[in-house]
């Protein structure tokens, strides 16, 4: 596969270009994460969402704990080129490690953060960890 197209990315001085993970038959979205050239590539060879941990410096294969993989339906780039949205297919219905369906489940309402969405699984049950 050609590497041209990663080339029209305008990556960060760090070498990493945002991504959005959006529910391919909803709209919804899920979640926000990084990803470097090699982490794209290999969503791209894959099938499913690699991103890039910033936090533990290593590739992150969405699911690979918890089992809740991410398959890519549609990638697009943005208009400034350096956002990426990802169409996925979200399995289990829980993309956020809280056992959420979306990492966006807070809503401020009345000057507070307030929970919007309930919790799917228990995130000990899905981690095996506190």
């Amino acid at each position: 596969m050609s590497a041209t197209w990663l080339d029209e990315i305008r990556w960060t001085d760090d070498g990493l270009v945002p991504v959005i993970a959006q529910q391919a038959d909803t709209g919804k979205i899920l979640m926000f994460a990084w990803m470097n050239r090699e982490s794209l590539g290999l969503t791209v060879a894959e099938g499913y969402a690699v991103y890039w941990s910033r936090s533990r410096g290593k590739l992150w294969r969405k699911g690979e704990e918890s089992g809740h993989r991410q398959k890519v339906t549609g990638l697009f780039l943005d208009c400034d080129e350096d956002v990426i949205v990802l169409k996925v297919e979200q399995e289990s219905g829980i993309a956020c490690h809280t056992g959420r369906e979306s990492c966006f489940y807070r809503q401020l309402v009345k000057g507070h953060w307030q929970p919007v969405e309930p919790v799917l699984k228990d995130p000990e049950t899905i981690y095996g960890k506190p």
